[in-house]
């Protein structure tokens, strides 16, 4: 039974309010002794001409006697509490948690439908840097999120392949370029003479000129330009699947912004044929003052596309070969502008699918006193970063493990350590809302009692040891008769059923918000609940035989919770620490 939608259908005849409408209102507040869930009555107050403490009050006595696993309705100051039968919640939530396992809180929400995830985009030829980072996890996180709850995701990586800047790297490397060092270490040779084009380019503007038509050539077709960037292009895919390994990121379609150019020419003639494209100075622009907008450049004076351009193409090119429902750019807020002027062109030109374009922002990362920047070379390589959270992570199990394992062999602190170390830094990325900036503290990222990664590895860690005490004693722990459940009914045992509870709400919420901070909060609660719940109880110990199965199976529901929240974070779980 779905207690909340049964609350849900119980309010639509009496309210006269859809369903949607009560789903939005209908909340769980912020105190258990306001019940289980809360429904206000203040906008009902208008059409039933009553005030709300006497609608609470009259809907109250109404429901009280057809929803049968209610144990009482309070009505408080216009508002409906709800409150569940204990011992009736913590069995079925258990059930359900054992039933779904790892896909806690899945549903076929969005069966049939077709979500696109752009995310990454790294530029070719320059470091894969920290400031990648956020969208990369964040993208990933929002895939498995939506896939979760019965989407058919398609995770784009719109790589940064085409530009005016693969022109400069053209002239430098046939300036400065070294081949050897390029196979060898190719984004560091490419950085190298990056950087050292800006420099030359400060006292010789020609380069700047050069680079321009080198990028006219490379745009044309011309084989010796096509050939240096393809070589720059795979050389650099090849890089950047190292960190993507480590952070367990997979991608269906690398389309990047070259693969585009060619459908540019008829981007052009469509809105042309719309009437809307302008000259400004040499250039063609879509005008956007309708909007409040400045105008969306389409073609540059000299005939070369633009990012703007490319997005456009792209996303006409999306919606014919996938149909989709949502079209996400998991992109950094600065792009917020660029992205409103591509929607806005796609809708002036009456493109329907435009309404389901959306721009997913995040903030900056941050470190003290530091600036990324490409062209300066003073760049903190996100590789470098992943490999020092490591690092750092195996000092701790290492004096960890002298204490509590000293029988551990290297190769599994080598193994935990990696997933730990990578799952802080994916922690800290999703652990706040997206437009907050990130601004990294090591101290708070591996505090293994606060609310970090290793604090809720570590709490699925030690379910898991509990859990395999009880498999050496051969206790049947997954198939506890539900009777048995209903001898669960204390404080921290309601308290953890019930966020076991909300897993789907939870994530549908995230979701539609485009926030895996949801599901960070989510699986804290349960780590300090089940904690809290572990230094009360002695599970293994409980007299009773009955009771302590029924806790071994609340203990497996609660690992099953963490392991599928972290999943879809995009952490491995521990089952050793």
């Amino acid at each position: 039974m779905n207690f909340r939608q049964s609350i849900i259908e119980g309010l639509v005849p009496l309210t006269q309010f859809p369903a949607t409408k009560i789903a939005d209102l209908l909340e769980i507040p912020p105190q258990s002794q306001l019940g289980d869930y809360a429904f206000p009555c203040f906008l009902l107050a208008k059409t039933l001409r009553k005030a709300p403490p006497v609608i609470a009050s009259e809907l109250a006595s109404q429901l009280g006697q057809s929803l049968d696993f209610i144990d009482r309705i309070e009505a408080v100051n216009g508002y409906l509490n709800f409150f569940i039968k204990r011992q009736l919640l913590v069995s079925q939530s258990i059930q359900e948690a054992l039933r779904q396992g790892d896909h806690l809180g899945s549903s076929t929400l969005g069966a049939g439908q077709t979500v696109l995830l752009d995310f990454s985009s790294p530029n070719i030829a320059k470091p894969f840097h920290v400031g990648h980072a956020f969208t990369t996890i964040l993208g990933n996180s929002l895939s498995k999120i939506y896939r979760h709850i019965g989407y058919q995701t398609v995770r784009i990586n719109h790589l940064g392949d085409y530009g005016t800047q693969f022109g400069k790297l053209i002239v430098a490397f046939r300036l400065w370029g070294d081949a050897t060092a390029l196979d060898i270490h190719p984004i560091q040779e490419l950085l190298r003479i990056y950087v050292k084009f800006h420099d030359e380019a400060k006292e010789n503007p020609d380069l700047e000129a050069e680079a321009r038509e080198q990028f006219r050539l490379l745009e044309s077709g011309l084989p010796d330009q096509v050939a240096l960037w393809q070589k720059f292009r795979d050389l650099s895919l090849k890089e950047f699947d190292i960190v993507y390994k480590r952070l367990g990121v997979e991608f269906d379609s690398y389309a990047g912004e070259s693969f585009y150019s060619d459908k540019i020419p008829a981007i052009v003639e469509w809105l042309n044929e719309k009437h809307l494209i302008e000259d400004s100075e040499g250039a063609q622009v879509v005008r956007l003052d309708e909007q409040k907008l400045p105008p969306c450049i389409i073609l540059k004076s000299d005939g070369s596309t633009i990012y703007a351009s490319r997005d456009i193409a792209a996303v006409i090119y999306r919606q014919q070969t996938y149909n989709f429902a949502k079209n996400i750019y998991v992109v950094g807020t600065p792009q917020a502008l660029h992205f409103k002027q591509v929607f806005g062109v796609l809708e002036k030109a009456g493109f329907e699918k435009a309404k389901d374009c959306l721009h997913v922002g995040f903030g900056l990362v941050k470190f003290a006193d530091r600036k990324l920047s490409t062209r300066s070379g003073d760049v903190i390589l996100l590789e470098d970063l992943l490999s020092e959270s490591v690092d750092k992570t195996l000092e701790i199990i290492r004096s960890n493990a002298a204490i509590r394992h000293p029988d551990m062999p290297e190769a599994d602190m080598l193994a935990i350590a990696e997933k730990i170390g990578i799952g802080s830094v994916i922690f800290t990325f999703l652990k706040n809302g997206r437009e907050r900036d990130i601004v990294f503290s090591w101290e708070e990222m591996l505090d293994f009692e606060g609310d970090s990664a290793p604090y809720v590895m570590y709490t699925y860690a030690r379910a898991r040891s509990i859990l395999r005490k009880a498999d050496q004693e051969g206790i049947d722990y997954l198939h506890v008769d539900p009777a048995k459940l209903r001898l669960l009914g204390s404080d921290d045992e309601f308290a953890l059923a019930k966020l076991l509870e909300s897993f789907s709400q939870v994530i549908e919420k995230a979701a539609s918000v485009n926030e895996p901070f949801m599901v960070v909060r989510l699986v804290c609660n349960l780590a300090r609940t089940f904690n809290k719940y572990y230094h009360h109880e002695s599970i293994m110990k409980t007299q009773a035989v009955d009771l302590r199965d029924a806790r071994l199976a609340l203990v497996a529901a609660c690992s099953s919770g963490i392991k599928a929240a972290l999943n879809l974070l995009g952490i491995d779980a521990v089952e050793r620490m």
